[in-house]
């Protein structure tokens, strides 16, 4: 299958699909919703979307630049129909090379704790101690570019 790792423009058709995506796979099962104001706290984000040949979104993700180099991955989720099939291990090792061919060095990210060991996978290594977050255990990872 054919996947593109493609950056979505904030407040445009894609990004809303994205955050439709996103609250389908990870607010909805919390039984949470985004608020106007989370969303209109992503304006200086950065925002991929992973589609297939026929253009169709099948998982997402969120970077936020927290300064030194850094940055801080959220909102990674890919559908639910297309899981367990290297999408997400796709669009994480692209939003990766992104990452390095934008000078940073360092990637964050709040693993739930059901993901912990997919990003032990991909070289990412706990920090600390798991703690409760959206009402969910997860765990500080970092992994150096």
């Amino acid at each position: 299958m054919d996947l593109y790792f493609i950056e979505i423009q904030f407040a445009t058709p894609e990004y809303d699909e994205l955050v439709q995506l996103r609250t389908k796979i990870l607010r909805k099962p919390l039984g949470l919703e985004f608020t106007i104001d989370q969303l209109s706290n992503e304006y200086n984000d950065f925002h991929f979307g992973i589609y297939n040949q026929e253009l169709k979104l099948l998982g997402g993700m969120i970077f936020n630049n927290i300064g030194n180099n850094t940055l801080k991955m959220r909102q990674v989720a890919v559908d639910d129909v297309c899981q367990n099939k290297g999408i997400g291990k796709f669009m994480v090792k692209q939003s990766e090379k992104w990452a390095k061919e934008k000078g940073f060095n360092m990637i964050e990210l709040n693993a739930r704790d059901t993901a912990i060991p997919f990003y032990q996978s991909l070289g990412y290594v706990g920090e600390g101690e798991i703690f409760i977050e959206v009402s969910i255990p997860h765990l500080k990872m970092v992994k150096n570019l």
